[in-house]
């Protein structure tokens, strides 16, 4: 990667891990728990059932978006007659269902968190899932007692891909933005995460990294496993 190529990107980027790592803080959704994919399956199966189909580009294009966001997406491309509180009562339904029956964690997250617990590293989470749904996840997923700070879209003003719900996690942990790694899956957070100033590490779920954000990331890697064998080596 040449310097011209980086500096071609209109994202900061960060090329290095920072050294010591004194924070690392996590996206949820599609990071660690693979609830992007049952969200998209939710949506595209009410959108069939009440007679209004979606498209993949359009639920693509809805990944990693806060709800208010989706909602207001949804309205202006299905157009006025939509029956935006409908489609969302009946693809909630089927959401919440998919989690009490247990929706499985993204490859690697057990052993990476497990990881930087063993290494004393603190651990927050930054995520568009509001409060107390957010927390509610995290416990089913039996992960909740590995966070220090837990940021949800309730706690900001200003949602992914500003970077505010990343320096609220980092100014909760009491940690430079310098000293701590993102890690994202998708082009919200990872946009979230560079403006934020932190080096990220995209493991991508349903979205490919574009250049950009190739280049902005500190490394964009296949899986969390991938990530806890990095520090393993740079450690």
């Amino acid at each position: 990667m040449t310097q011209a190529l980086r500096q071609s990107a209109s994202l900061p980027a960060v090329s290095r891990l920072p050294d010591p790592i004194r924070a690392v803080i996590f996206d949820m959704d599609g990071t660690l728990i693979d609830t992007e994919a049952a969200h998209r399956h939710a949506f595209a199966q009410t959108g069939q059932a009440i007679g209004w189909p979606m498209s993949d580009e359009l639920l693509l294009s809805m990944v990693g978006i806060h709800r208010d966001e989706n909602e207001r997406m949804l309205a202006q491309h299905m157009g006025p007659d939509f029956p935006l509180a409908r489609f969302y009562a009946e693809s909630d339904a089927l959401f919440e269902a998919a989690v009490d029956a247990g929706i499985a964690l993204r490859p690697g997250a057990v052993l990476l968190l497990d990881h930087l617990r063993r290494a004393g590293i603190a651990m927050a989470l930054a995520t568009s899932t509001a409060a107390p749904f957010a927390q509610d996840r995290l416990a089913k997923a039996g992960l909740i007692d590995y966070f220090d700070v837990i940021v949800t879209r309730s706690d900001v003003d200003q949602p992914k891909p500003h970077p505010e719900p990343y320096l609220l996690a980092a100014a909760r942990l009491g940690v430079d933005p310098a000293d701590c790694v993102a890690v994202e899956d998708s082009h919200a957070g990872v946009r979230s995460a560079t403006a934020a100033g932190m080096a990220t590490v995209m493991v991508p779920d349903l979205l490919p990294p574009t250049e950009e954000l190739v280049l902005a990331c500190a490394h964009v890697l296949p899986s969390l496993t991938d990530l806890r064998d990095l520090l393993l080596a740079t450690g």
